[in-house]
């Protein structure tokens, strides 16, 4: 059986990591954590209970798991965390907070059924606070369009008691807001206001003439630093919380880095400051004082400030796809009664109801036409931009959109069997099976941060037993001088920098790219999906050419009847027509007695003349006959996927039209260069086979799908992966959110759907797969660059902590000066600023 669960405590790859491998060694347990949505997977050979998940947790560290359970329509419930004794503290959601919807609490109840506004943190444990679950409320209302009693709403439709008229409908979706990005952004913007001023006041005089000492004097600018430096402290005091967590449970990392760097510059900084005389003139500067590290600790902390708002964003936008889904799906629906019909909740309808859908509305549910004929919008699931005639006897489809026509169908799937359900649930699930990769400086971390506190001990005991007077003073500073060369200032730099510009980079050429994992992931795929309408062509009908076989019409004419006939059509063919005579400066004439033929095609007075548009059914009823030659080559044109529509003047045929959804220019290029990479490209449709295999031939893919369901699309990508792959898909629809979502990385297009936009972690802004080569050789550069970045850090800690650590004072009799520290750390992040910032002049 499978379960989905929400895992909190969780705050870096180690953690996810930890949780991963206790809940895989569980008897008949496989589990597969994502960091990114704090979510399991888990496969079990028999039903474990939550209880015992969680107690195998708590034995490894604060972690707390609840069940998530995907309730009748479709929407996600958290269950309450259940009863686990671990340091005497139930895990629980108490009663007494379950009118407190949206707030937060202590997962270890450290102050009992206490209630925070905002995620804080816990004030006594430091964990990341849970926020109390809530149901999105989804709720119909009415109301008067002529507003006749204001803003007055009534839970019943009927009509307006002033007025009379028939109230309209509206619906109201109420759900609690996550902050988590508000915040941090507020305490970025803190952080930079204090920091930039500490920054110009430290670096200020390596300026020429010395400028910022002549207004403020050194002593006094120390003072400032401090007062300055204590705002950045108080608004980022979760690193030094998440450091503390680290050395706990011993789950090192970049916060265990950063909290140990920048507190012992910070404590250096202070005694440094208000008992310089204990310090010996080694330390000292040409000012008579001790370099202060204010504003490092300030910087540093400012920009890891800088990544999480960043992470942040991206995480606000995971569920994205999915709430764009669920506005496909209508909120009520028209019951057809004895007595009448009757609007209801869509979560009210059950199977066999009879609903009755109306132009332009969304089907409510899946089912069969019982009654009347329309033609059906399936774009969202096939893709393809013709609406598709459904007649009795026909499925339809939740979510899809009705025509011109009214009709009566019965309910056969409801609530979350029906196929979009299945859609949402499928993107749901690909983005949770996906499984982050682990930082390349965390890995180091892990390794580097025991490495420099052994260093650092070592070199407090050497100075202490062997050094000179006073022992102490030495032993301590030299020792603090270690973790403070350690600290990643350059570290922390090297990825965000390099991803920065490269995400700048990738703007300036229409290519918006999410994170840094896709920027990674793009350089390694091997295989390309490619969905074909608006992703290899433009995703719109456009007219081919006009064949006249008329003496008395040319094709010019054949146009401006057509188009004529056209511009009182709300077909979506009916564009292709008006912009073909727009486009070939043919005027239009005005039409009268204009007739849309629902199933067979249009048909309208033009100068007097009875001209019909239209397939062969509407011919045979205008009893027009197609010659044998004439249906011979619109046989031609229908079997390589083109659409065709004859042409009539009362029963003559005039001649026949092609339309043909039209290959991008950029198209066979881009697919070329992917070849040419290496990379296996593969069109996966909704369309029929003879239109793929044309487009196919075209554009020299080898291998291809055709009719093809969302499912479909993801089950080839599975199976890819599956065999090592690394895949990447290109799609532009709703049907392609759920490969979008699997795929390793996913590629919109920017003229697509906004749920293809929120699945994918690249848009290409123009809309064309040229945007891919150039993505890919953008990822190879800055993976490169990221790589020539972490080489600089590691190379002047490398050099630098020996130093610091006194090793040239038994030969030269140096230590190592906190200034020329200062100047070495500064250099090794100039350095990697200004590596990265090569990526600018990258070509694409």
């Amino acid at each position: 059986m499978k379960k989905t669960y929400k895992i909190t405590g969780m705050t870096c790859n180690g953690c996810r990591t930890k949780v991963e491998d206790t809940l895989n060694q569980i008897k008949g347990v496989q589990a597969a954590v994502t960091l990114e949505t704090g979510e399991a997977a888990l496969e079990m050979k028999q039903d474990t209970s939550t209880e015992a998940l969680q107690k195998a947790l708590f034995a490894k560290g604060d972690y707390v798991i609840q069940e998530i359970i995907t309730l009748k329509d479709g929407t996600q419930e958290i269950l309450a965390a259940v009863h686990v004794d671990h340091k005497a503290h139930e895990v629980e959601v108490p009663k007494s907070m379950s009118d407190h919807a949206g707030k937060y609490f202590c997962p270890m109840l450290c102050e009992g059924d206490k209630i925070y506004d905002t995620n804080v943190g816990c004030p006594i444990c430091g964990m990341n606070l849970e926020q109390i679950p809530a149901k999105k409320i989804v709720k119909t209302v009415y109301y008067c369009p002529m507003l006749c009693e204001g803003d007055k709403t009534y839970d019943e439709p009927g009509s307006c008691p002033k007025c009379g008229m028939d109230l309209v409908a509206k619906t109201l979706s109420i759900e609690p807001e996550d902050t988590t990005y508000k915040d941090l952004l507020k305490k970025l913007q803190i952080a930079t206001l204090f920091t930039v001023p500490i920054f110009i006041l430290s670096m200020g005089d390596m300026l020429p003439g010395n400028p910022v000492s002549k207004i403020i004097p050194h002593t006094v600018s120390n003072y400032i630093q401090l007062l300055f430096c204590l705002p950045v402290i108080y608004v980022t005091w979760m690193f030094f919380d998440r450091a503390w967590t680290s050395f706990k449970t011993w789950n090192l990392n970049m916060f265990s880095l950063i909290g140990l760097g920048t507190a012992a510059g910070f404590i250096f900084s202070l005694v440094a400051l208000f008992f310089p005389s204990i310090f010996p003139d080694d330390f000292r500067g040409e000012h008579g004082t001790i370099h202060l590290y204010f504003e490092s600790v300030a910087v540093i902390l400012t920009l890891v400030l800088v990544g999480q708002v960043m992470e942040a964003k991206a995480h606000s936008r995971t569920s994205g796809a999915i709430k764009e889904l669920l506005k496909l799906s209508p909120t009520d629906a028209t019951l057809v009664t004895e007595q009448g019909d009757e609007k209801i909740d869509i979560e009210k309808i059950e199977i066999g109801y009879s609903l009755r859908v109306k132009p332009g509305e969304k089907i409510p549910v899946d089912g069969v036409i019982v009654d009347g004929e329309s033609g059906i919008d399936e774009a969202m699931i096939t893709g393809e931009p013709i609406p598709i005639i459904k007649k009795a006897g026909d499925k339809v489809i939740a979510g899809t959109i009705n025509g011109n026509q009214s009709f009566v169908m019965q309910a056969e799937k409801v609530g979350s069997d029906t196929l979009l359900a299945k859609i949402i649930e499928m993107v749901n699930t690909a983005s949770r099976s996906r499984a982050p990769i682990q930082k390349l400086a965390d890995k180091v971390a892990k390794y580097f941060v025991p490495t420099v506190i052994a260093i650092a001990l070592i070199t407090f005991g050497i100075w202490y037993i062997w050094g000179p007077e006073p022992k102490m003073v030495y032993a301590f500073v030299n020792a603090l001088a270690v973790l403070i060369i350690a600290c990643p200032c350059a570290l922390g730099l090297a990825t965000p920098m390099s991803i920065m510009v490269g995400i700048g980079k990738g703007a300036q050429n229409g290519i918006l790219i999410k994170n840094a994992e896709a920027l990674e992931i793009s350089n390694k795929i091997n295989v390309l999906i490619t969905d074909k309408t608006g992703t290899l062509t433009e995703g719109k009908p456009s007219i081919e050419k006009i064949v006249s076989t008329s003496e008395t019409y040319t094709e010019s004419e054949l146009l401006q009847l057509t188009a004529s006939l056209n511009q009182n059509s709300e077909h979506p063919l009916a564009l292709s027509f008006t912009k073909k005579a727009k486009d070939e400066a043919v005027s239009l004439i005005p039409v009268k007695m204009f007739i849309s033929l629902t199933g067979k095609g249009i048909q309208g007075l033009v100068q007097g003349k009875k001209i019909s548009l239209g397939n062969t059914a509407l011919m045979q009823e205008v009893q027009a006959v197609v010659n044998p030659k004439m249906a011979s080559e619109v046989h031609a044109q229908q079997s390589l996927g083109k659409t065709v529509s004859y042409i009539a003047e009362g029963a003559e045929i005039l001649g026949y039209v092609v339309l043909y959804d039209k290959i991008k220019p950029s198209s066979k290029k881009a697919i070329q260069d992917l070849q040419n990479r290496g990379i296996e490209v593969i069109m996966i449709t909704g369309d029929n086979k003879n239109t793929a295999l044309a487009v196919a031939d075209e554009l020299g893919i080898q291998n291809f799908f055709a009719e093809a369901l969302p499912q479909d699309k993801l089950a080839e990508i599975k199976k890819l992966q599956d065999s090592g792959k690394i895949v990447a898909m290109a799609g532009d629809g709703i049907n392609d959110a759920p490969a979008l979502a699997q795929a390793n990385i996913g590629i919109s297009m920017g003229t697509g759907t906004d749920v293809a936009i929120e699945s994918s972690e690249i848009t290409l802004l123009k809309g064309d797969l040229g945007g891919i080569p150039q993505a890919i050789q953008l990822s190879h550069s800055v993976m490169k660059n990221i790589k020539q970045n972490l080489f600089f850090a590691f190379f002047y800690n490398t050099v630098g902590i020996p130093i610091a650590a006194g090793i040239l004072y038994p030969v030269f009799g140096l230590v190592l000066s906190p200034m020329i520290a200062a100047l070495a750390m500064s250099f090794s992040s100039v350095s990697v600023i200004l590596n990265s910032l090569r990526l600018r002049s990258t070509k694409l």
